[in-house]
C-alpha cells in the first residue's frame, strides 16, 4: 500500500507541475493564455491562431492505421482476455492444427511431422508438475458441468477461483479432484445466485450426491465462504417455464412463498421441495391444475415431499 501512495504521490506532482507549466505559457504568436492539449497527448495547440506550441516525438498508438472497425479488429495484435478457467490463465501459446504457413498455402510432409512433434512437446511443457495437471483436469471438469447446466460464463470464472483457493490451502488431499471440483461448482450457483439444486449438479457430476454435499461443506467452511440460504422464489421462474403455465400462476405462487415463509415453514425445508409445493397449491387455485406428477419431474422431487408441504402451506393460508 506505501507502494502505492508513492507512486500516485509522484504522479499527482507530475500532473500538477504539467498542468503548472501549460496554465503559465502563453502563446507566443498571439499571446493568447487558451492552450489546449490534443486528444493524443501529443500536442499543445493555441485555441486562437492554431498554433502548434509543443509536439511530443514519441507516438505511443500502433505503427499501423485503420480506416474502419473491422480494419481496425483485423490488424490488432491483442490477444484474449487472461481468465481463471485454464490452468495457465490463457497466456501460454497454442499451436494450430491446420497445417498451414501464414499465406495459407499446405505444409510438406516433413514440416508436418516437425509441426506435429512440436505440438506434442508444447502439450507437455504447459503442465509442469502435478500440481499443474491436477488444476487442468479440474478445469475441464467445471467448465463441462457447467456447460451441461447452461450458466453463465462468470459462474465458471467463480467456480475457478474457488478451486484454486482450496488447491491453494491443500484441501484437495485425500479427496477425488472430481468431488472438489464438483462442490465448487455448486458454491459458484450460490454465490452467483443461479439456482441449481445439490441434485441437479449431482446429475452432470461422476460423483454421487453425498459425497457433494460433503465436500461442500467441508470447502466452505475452511475457505469460510459466505452462504446465504436459499430463496424458494429463484426456482420459480424456471419451474413454471418448463411446466408452460400462465404469469397468473407464477405471482401466485411466489405470493404463497411470501405468506408462508413468514411464518417460519420454510426452515428447514429443501427450497426446490418449497418451490414445487407453491407452483402446485398456485395451479389449483388459478384453475390450471397441474399433476403432483408433472411438478415433481420438473423440480426432480418426490411426490411425497410436494403433498406434504402443500399440506403445511394451505394450512398456513387459511385456505381449505
Amino acid at each position: 500500500m506505501v507502494r502505492l501512495n508513492r507512486q500516485q504521490e509522484s504522479e499527482e506532482e507530475r500532473t500538477s507541475e504539467e498542468e503548472g507549466e501549460t496554465e503559465t505559457q502563453s502563446c507566443p504568436e498571439c499571446n493568447s493564455d487558451s492552450l489546449v492539449t490534443s486528444g493524443d497527448g501529443n500536442e499543445i495547440v493555441c485555441e486562437d491562431c492554431g498554433l502548434v506550441l509543443e509536439e511530443q516525438t514519441i507516438d505511443r498508438g500502433p505503427e499501423w492505421r485503420a480506416f474502419n472497425h473491422s480494419e481496425r479488429q483485423s490488424k490488432s495484435r491483442v490477444g484474449a482476455p487472461t481468465t481463471n478457467t485454464m490452468h495457465d490463465k490463457g497466456l501460454t501459446t497454442q499451436i494450430d492444427w491446420k497445417n498451414k504457413d501464414a499465406y495459407g498455402r499446405s505444409l510438406s510432409s516433413e514440416k508436418r511431422s516437425q509441426m506435429s512433434r512440436l505440438r506434442k512437446w508444447q502439450e507437455r511443457i504447459r503442465t509442469k508438475d502435478a500440481g499443474e495437471r491436477n488444476l487442468q483436469f479440474a478445469l475441464s471438469e467445471i467448465d463441462r458441468m457447467a456447460s451441461a447446466l447452461g450458466v453463465p460464463r462468470s459462474v465458471r470464472e467463480v467456480a475457478s477461483v474457488i478451486y484454486r483457493r482450496a488447491l491453494n490451502e491443500d484441501l484437495i488431499r485425500g479427496r477425488s479432484i472430481e468431488g472438489v471440483a464438483t462442490s465448487c461448482l455448486y458454491a459458484a450457483c450460490r454465490q452467483e445466485g443461479i439456482p441449481r439444486s445439490l441434485e441437479e449438479v449431482s446429475e452432470v457430476s461422476r460423483v454421487e450426491q453425498k459425497e457433494i454435499g460433503r465436500t461442500y461443506r467441508y470447502v466452505s467452511k475452511e475457505l469460510s465462504l459466505k452462504m446465504e440460504p436459499v430463496d424458494p422464489k429463484e426456482y420459480v421462474p424456471r419451474f413454471t417455464s418448463e411446466l408452460g403455465v400462465s404469469e397468473e400462476v407464477k405471482m401466485k405462487a411466489n405470493e404463497i412463498i411470501d405468506k408462508t415463509a413468514e411464518q417460519g415453514l420454510l426452515s428447514g425445508k429443501s427450497p426446490t421441495g418449497f418451490a414445487a409445493a407453491a407452483i402446485y397449491a398456485a395451479s389449483l387455485l388459478c384453475n390450471e391444475k397441474q399433476t403432483q406428477r408433472e411438478v415433481a419431474d420438473v423440480a426432480q422431487v418426490t411426490e411425497v415431499t410436494i403433498r406434504n408441504r402443500y399440506q403445511e402451506q394451505i394450512e398456513a393460508m387459511g385456505i381449505h
